[in-house]
């Protein structure tokens, strides 16, 4: 699939006028929507009954304190929830339970009015027109091309930039989807950078409106963090509060943004992927929020459509791949996986490495997936749902019993369910394979078939010197890989970059030149006598895992396994 390389007009220049400032100037209204929407949740949800939801609430917050207390917390934090704790014994003690039900009642009303200031943002558009020029400058120098030269000029410069920064998908369609309705937003995980860099992307070269995000309220402990998330549009999320009244109260914020036209952006799996892997389960708490908003919407009679977008993100390198591959390894190895001490850095290697941080360059791809309804109907061009003979779908039909719209959660269910199914199988299908990506994956594959009785953890083990693959062998087997992907590019199982129109020596220099760009031991490199060689398997295979989902067959055959037994031994 081509590079869209058109760099777009913003859709609404005026930044008062975005849908996410209206409800920041409204703020205190909207804490105000969401408290009784929550409360009016919660009380349908446990029939006016609180007395459980309360006690578990109130335990779960008092150990939260005291096991896992954060910075960012309140200082009130644990007077505030020994005094409901001492309040609801003294209550209990009411003769009336007509008594008892108030109490509770106003008690959690006060809980919900707790979380949803904390939980809601704001956004001020001094601050937004700063960070995009500070980001400007973030970006450049990671994907900057050699910055020695011109440091004085990252701050400005985006020509380079925008070249970087790749963005494949139907740009142009998703900018008239988000004139028609609210935009939705589903990425794949991998980096921490990867909120700001959607962001920036939005902003600067699709020309949207900014969109509400989650970020996790232990970011906010860094202050300069959490001076810019608290006035750029993000809502907090506690990932340690489990209790239901938060997680209504959480899942209400995300109902109410949407049915208020603000375009959302949350990622279905949670967290990073930690395997190098796209998601292949959800979060299904969050994404339910989109069919609630849709349901509502029908329900209060409104021509208001929401457009779901999944957005794939490839990098040539992860900033925290090593941290993370090593969590997977562990969580999925146990007691077969056994990490290797970190040597530690040498001066040469620092040296390096900050060389090739201000002197090279690499690209980061945003893959703006094909368009969808809150089930996972195609959308037309004029923003209407249809199916799968092009006939356009009447939304509400899907909330209708008997001619009637009304809420099922059963059926919600299934809906989300659906969607994710959807969503999952775009992020293969819109998923735009790099240079290193290949290299990684058959590189790896190779390094398997030299010792195919070895596990993935038997082969991390192994001694880096039995890890070479001959430069001639592996430019062989990538034309076969590549004529295998371009086969499945044209059946529309996959996106190319534009890098596969040359032929596999360049493709091989460059996913070599940008592979773990800026790891201190590279994943894979060349050497001077025409040898692969590795200085980090675990790297290698996180890298590797990126295409994996795709499950290639027939790459190797039993004349491959021959020559392969003969490397290993004419190598002996």
């Amino acid at each position: 699939m081509k590079e869209n390389k058109k760099v777009y007009q913003h859709i609404e220049d005026d930044l008062h006028k975005w849908p996410i400032y209206e409800i920041s100037k409204n703020r205190s209204s909207f804490i105000e929507r969401l408290v009784n929407h929550t409360y009016r949740k919660l009380h349908h949800k446990y029939n006016n009954d609180f007395e459980d939801v309360l006690e578990k609430t109130i335990y779960q917050e008092r150990i939260r304190i005291k096991r896992k207390p954060w910075r960012v917390d309140p200082p009130n934090e644990e007077a505030f929830w020994n005094r409901m704790k001492v309040r609801l014994g003294k209550a209990k003690r009411f003769k009336s339970k007509k008594k008892l039900r108030e109490f509770e009642r106003r008690s959690v009303y006060r809980i919900i009015q707790r979380y949803s200031d904390e939980i809601v943002g704001s956004f001020v558009p001094k601050t937004f027109l700063f960070a995009r020029k500070f980001l400007t400058g973030l970006f450049n120098i990671l994907l900057g091309e050699n910055l020695l030269k011109k440091f004085w000029k990252i701050w400005g410069r985006k020509d380079h930039l925008h070249n970087a920064l790749k963005v494949y998908g139907d740009i142009d369609k998703v900018r008239s989807l988000a004139r028609k309705g609210t935009v939705i937003l589903l990425p794949t995980h991998f980096s921490n950078l990867d909120s700001i860099l959607i962001g920036y992307v939005l902003d600067t070269k699709v020309g949207i409106p900014a969109f509400s995000y989650g970020a996790g309220l232990n970011l906010y402990n860094f202050g300069p963090a959490a001076y810019f998330m608290n006035r750029l549009g993000a809502y907090r999320v506690d990932r340690r509060k489990k209790n239901p009244i938060y997680l209504e109260t959480l899942k209400a914020m995300s109902t109410l943004s949407i049915k208020s036209g603000v375009n959302n952006l949350f990622f279905p799996g949670g967290t990073r992927s930690r395997s190098g892997k796209s998601e292949e389960q959800f979060k299904l708490g969050l994404m339910n929020t989109i069919i609630e908003a849709q349901r509502d919407i029908c329900l209060e009679g409104k021509e208001q459509n929401i457009y779901i977008i999944p957005l794939i993100l490839d990098y040539h390198f992860v900033l925290e791949a090593k941290s993370l591959i090593r969590q997977h390894l562990t969580i999925e190895g146990k007691q077969k996986y056994t990490s290797i001490k970190d040597l530690g850095k040498s001066k040469r290697k620092i040296f390096k490495f900050l060389w090739e941080f201000y002197s090279k360059s690499s690209e980061i791809v945003c893959s703006f997936g094909e368009p969808m309804d809150f089930i996972g109907n195609s959308i037309d061009d004029e923003g209407r749902s249809i199916d799968r003979h092009g006939k356009v779908i009447t939304i509400s039909d899907y909330f209708s019993t008997h001619d009637k719209i009304g809420a099922d959660v059963q059926r919600e269910s299934e809906y989300t369910k659906i969607l994710a199914e959807k969503v999952i199988e775009r992020f293969k299908r819109d998923n735009v394979i790099l240079s290193s990506h290949m290299i990684a994956y058959l590189a790896f594959e190779i390094f398997h078939q030299y010792f195919p009785s070895i596990d993935v953890y038997g082969l991390l083990r192994m001694p880096l010197s039995d890890f070479y693959i001959p430069k001639h062998y592996f430019l062989d087997k990538m034309d076969d890989f590549k004529r295998l992907l371009m086969g499945m590019e044209d059946d529309g199982a996959l996106r190319l970059s534009s890098i596969f129109e040359c032929s596999s020596d360049v493709i091989l220099e460059d996913g070599i030149e940008k592979i773990g760009l800026y790891h201190s031991r590279t994943p894979l490199r060349m050497t001077s006598d025409d040898f692969l060689v590795s200085d980090d398997l675990e790297l290698l295979y996180y890298y590797h895992n990126r295409i994996s989902m795709y499950q290639f067959k027939n790459i190797f055959t039993t004349k491959d396994q021959r020559l392969l037994q003969n490397i290993l031994q004419e190598e002996e």
